[in-house]
């Protein structure tokens, strides 16, 4: 450095120099420049992001608009006596309200002291959380540190979907509006008030919302009764729904539980002692043993199934919804749906339908499969297979094990006895099929059991629908097939009860003691059809009364009533029973025209079938004295705030007489003690029980609807794809299994069928449904013909009976006898007076045309056709004389002597004595001496 006086005056020169002055503005000028342009640039920004700012606000919704109270709550299905029996839950919907106040207090404070711990002091917003992570993620680039507060994140949840933004720039939009309308909320809501939201809205893993459910789902208990721990456990969840879960990581969660509880001790939430305890308790030990206990592939049951289609039909047809409004308010709206339900009753038919010991064995029972695979070809075309590929494939396969029933020639069927064996044809035949380049969109193999059944119990006097089953096995989804109330099958005999005798008895005039002549053949009117004669013994039986017709299901009796009766009144009465599945008339796509309204309806003969839950509907009416009671599947249904949404009054009907109620369900109880139903009758308690057997072609279908003084219950039972069934008694004894336990366990007390004022009863013969002549009916060579019968008072007959005659036969020809015919050849008997076209079981015992052309002579005075019938058979009307008790003292009662005709007084030589007349029995054992 020069300090000498030359260098200092030159450094003065180049100081004051022109240059060096220049260059000082310049940079002065640059650098006032720079700050006037940086405070430009800030307040340029500042108005920029402020107007930014302003225009996210201007555009955010309006407080008075938005509604953070939590929505989406599960349904809860209760039986009749109010238990829970099910949750109906949408997505986003597992949520059960709880109130604040009612919870302890720690709860509230395990999430405030972790999420929000300054939650009652500031106004919205926490300034402090705000600038500590801003520091945060200044120093350390994690920006991941949260600064929400509980305000901020219920207005997250409920009005920002749950701030699922794809960018930054669209988080940062949503936490500007967040943080504005946070300071909004809590000048519109009390804090508690906004609290309770939050721990009513947020998820807390496994699909719960809110704590209720969540400490249902993890302790099942109610919140209130959470401890300090499981408080905590629950609280830890709500940061990572997923990864904090304490049944699927336990150690994440316990790592943030722990956190929780020291900020708890810390900000003197709980003391040290409750403190140490929550730390030891062993509370992920008791969650896995809770959650071990839960059937995670439970599906609703099959009564559920039909509840929703029900509450879903009635919500559109009675309160006008649409069908998604309806489907909303059913697994979101927190119902309450109060059903008809017995959980008692369901659970013994539940047991009985899992007891496979109740259904044929395997190799009588079988399983079928159905199969869907949809390929997507490398070309893009689609092409769908289904079960019939699968078998074509496997045409000429070898089966040596017999594992697959064969109908068609070949060894392999749908219907099969080994599931893996059956999986791994389906895998290889995929494997086959499916080539390299092809993508496969779907595919789903069922297998089913085999034969199939559905059952259905209702409380006639309420129509109220207490048990369902509607299928065999394992369930395999929610409202899938539900063979009680959505498959058609025909009916078979159970139908001849409704469509035939219940109009014959209510409107045309027929009585229990009309008679019908079982012979044949015999054809359905102006067609060449002829009627199946099915009976008990596969004969005719000749003059029989309508009561034997029914307890005998015998076709040719109900067609011929059915023809006196009309298709069309047949109809009319069905209808007015809730049979919904008739076709009155449809045209099909192959040009015909097809219709119910035809003499088949009487035998169940149908285009479509019936549905189990319609026809148990029907026989509820008979059982219920006449009156029809559509059935019901709830009684009530409460939204969310407490407000009865539908009630579901019954609607009845009286669709027949008292007394025609009365007088089928006593031919019904003759169906179980003596006549196709045997099988039904209860062993282990006395209880008077009426019903209808039906079965179709092959046994296709395998029907029993009756009722006891309490209950009516249909089962059905058959092959989803009709397949004949060689095991026909097991749906009999699986009603009686199930309906004798119902009795049983529900301590209902014995007592009969009760009898109308409008029932009287009558003595009347069997052959003629007329008034019994005594001496006559009584001493029919057939049988004893005289029976207390029950009639509609006013219907009771007037007339004697007029197809009993007494006369002499000729022991040697069989014709009437003469007064040629050796006395000790002639024996009197009571016959019955018809014309016999065919051969039936009156046949032996039907009076002679002609007189004895073996010892030709005059007729004998006693063989008149009609008889001296002077005598008096009193007309009973005491509705209390039960005609099923009256008993056949002298059906068998043999009083002549075993006569063969061998006798050496004969001198006929033209005469063969050991030759009589062309029938099939010996007179003798039958005539009277």
């Amino acid at each position: 450095m020069d300090f000498s006086k030359k260098g200092i005056e030159n450094k003065q020169h180049h100081i004051k120099s022109t240059s060096r002055r220049l260059i000082s503005k310049t940079r002065i000028t640059l650098f006032r420049l720079c700050i006037v342009v940086l405070v430009a640039c800030i307040i340029i920004g500042t108005f920029a992001g402020l107007g930014f700012v302003r225009g996210l606000i201007d555009i955010s919704p309006d407080i008075a608009q938005i509604d953070v109270v939590p929505q989406g709550y599960t349904t809860t299905v209760y039986d009749r006596d109010s238990n829970e029996v099910e949750y109906l839950v949408g997505a986003h919907a597992n949520r059960e309200y709880v109130y604040l106040k009612t919870l302890p207090t720690y709860i509230k404070y395990c999430f405030i002291s972790i999420e929000d711990e300054r939650f009652y002091e500031h106004d919205g917003i926490d300034v402090r959380g705000i600038f500590r992570a801003a520091v945060i993620g200044l120093t350390t680039g994690d920006f991941s540190e949260g600064a929400s507060t509980i305000t901020q994140q219920l207005l997250k949840n409920q009005v920002f979907d749950g701030g699922r933004e794809a960018t930054f720039s669209e988080r940062l939009e949503r936490k500007i509006q967040e943080q504005y309308l946070a300071v909004q909320l809590e000048n519109k809501l009390d804090k508690d008030t906004i609290l309770e939201y939050y721990m009513n809205t947020i998820n807390l893993g496994s699909g719960t919302y809110g704590v209720q459910t969540a400490s249902k789902k993890y302790f099942n208990k109610d919140a209130k009764e959470l401890t300090l721990s499981e408080a905590a456990v629950i609280a830890a969840v709500a940061q990572l729904p997923v990864y904090n879960n304490p049944i699927t990581y336990p150690d994440r969660n316990e790592t943030r539980r722990n956190e929780i509880l020291k900020e708890m001790l810390e900000q003197e939430h709980c003391s040290q002692e409750e403190y140490d305890e929550a730390i030891a308790d062993d509370v992920y030990t008791r969650i896995q043993s809770v959650n071990s206990k839960e059937d995670t592939t439970s599906y609703y049951s099959y009564f559920v199934d039909e509840l929703i289609e029900q509450v879903m039909s009635d919500l559109q047809t009675k309160l006008g919804y649409t069908e998604t409004q309806a489907s909303n308010l059913i697994y979101s709206g927190g119902l309450d749906i109060y059903t008809t339900q017995d959980s008692t009753v369901q659970a013994i038919c539940d047991d009985a339908y899992t007891d496979e010991s109740n259904f044929p064995a395997m190799g009588v029972s079988y399983w079928e499969l159905t199969y869907a695979l949809s390929v997507q070809k490398s070309d893009g075309t689609t092409i769908h297979y289904h079960t019939n590929d699968v078998l074509d494939y496997y045409k000429d396969y070898d089966d040596p094990e017999h594992l697959y029933v064969d109908d068609n020639g070949s060894s392999f069927s749908a219907l099969f006895l080994d599931k893996e064996d059956m999986q791994e044809k389906v895998d290889a035949f995929r494997d086959a099929i499916v080539e390299e380049d092809d993508t496969i969109l779907g595919e789903k193999a069922t297998m089913t059991l085999q034969p199939q059944s559905s059952f259905v119990v209702m409380d006639q006097a309420t129509g109220e629908v207490v048990a369902l089953i509607g299928g065999r096995g394992e369930k395999e989804g929610n409202r899938t097939l539900n063979r009680a109330t959505n498959t058609y099958r025909q009916p078979g005999s159970t139908f001849k009860i409704l469509s035939t005798y219940l109009p014959a008895f209510d409107t045309v005039g027929f009585t229990l003691a009309s008679v019908q002549d079982d012979s044949g053949p015999y054809y359905y009117p102006e067609t060449d059809t002829e009627v199946n004669n099915w009976t008990t013994t596969n004969k005719y039986k000749g003059l029989v009364t309508l009561r034997q017709g029914i307890y005998d299901s015998m076709n040719i009796v109900t067609v011929k009533t059915f023809v006196k009766v009309t298709p069309q009144l047949g109809y009319d009465y069905l209808t007015k029973l809730g049979i919904t599945t008739m076709v009155e008339s449809r045209k099909e796509s192959d040009g015909r025209t097809v219709s119910d309204i035809n003499y088949p309806m009487a035998l169940g003969g149908l285009t479509d079938g019936v549905r189990n839950i319609e026809l148990t509907g029907a026989y509820a009416a008979i059982a219920n004295s006449g009156v029809y009671t559509k059935p019901i599947f709830y009684t009530k249904i409460v939204d969310h705030n407490g407000k009865v949404l539908l009630e579901n009054k019954p609607q009845r009907e009286q669709v027949m007489k008292e007394s025609t109620a009365f007088l089928l369900t006593s031919a019904m109880e003759d169906v179980v003690t003596k006549g196709t139903g045997t099988a039904i009758k209860f062993n282990k308690i006395d209880m008077p029980v009426a019903g209808k057997t039906g079965s179709t072609s092959n046994y296709y279908d395998l029907w029993f609807s009756g009722y006891t003084p309490y209950y009516t219950a249909t089962i059905w039972s058959g092959f989803d794809n009709n397949r004949k069934q060689s095991d026909t008694l097991y749906p009999k004894k699986l009603w009686k299994i199930i309906m004798e336990q119902i009795h049983i366990e529900k301590n209902l007390e014995t007592k009969d069928f009760s009898i109308p004022d409008s029932i009287v009863t009558a003595k009347i013969c069997t052959k003629s449904g007329k008034l019994a002549v005594d001496g006559l009916c009584d001493e029919y060579l057939g049988g004893n013909s005289v029976k207390v019968e029950y009639f509609a008072k006013g219907t009771e007959p007037k007339e004697k009976c007029d197809v009993h005659v007494q006369a002499s036969v000729c022991t040697v020809s069989g014709d009437l006898a003469t007064d040629s015919c050796p006395i000790h050849k002639v024996k009197v008997g009571v016959f019955l007076n018809k014309d016999e076209t065919g051969k039936t079981a009156d046949t032996p015992f039907v009076l002679p045309k002609s007189y004895c052309s073996i010892h030709k002579g005059n007729g004998l005075n006693n063989t008149s056709p009609t008889p001296n019938t002077g005598l008096n058979p009193n007309t009973n009307t005491n509705p209390n004389t039960n005609p099923n008790s009256n008993s056949n003292t002298n059906t068998d009662t043999n009083t002549t002597p075993n006569t063969n005709g061998n006798s050496d007084e004969n001198t006929d030589p033209n005469v063969n004595p050991e030759e009589d007349a062309d029938i099939n029995f010996n007179i003798t054992d039958y005539l009277l001496p």
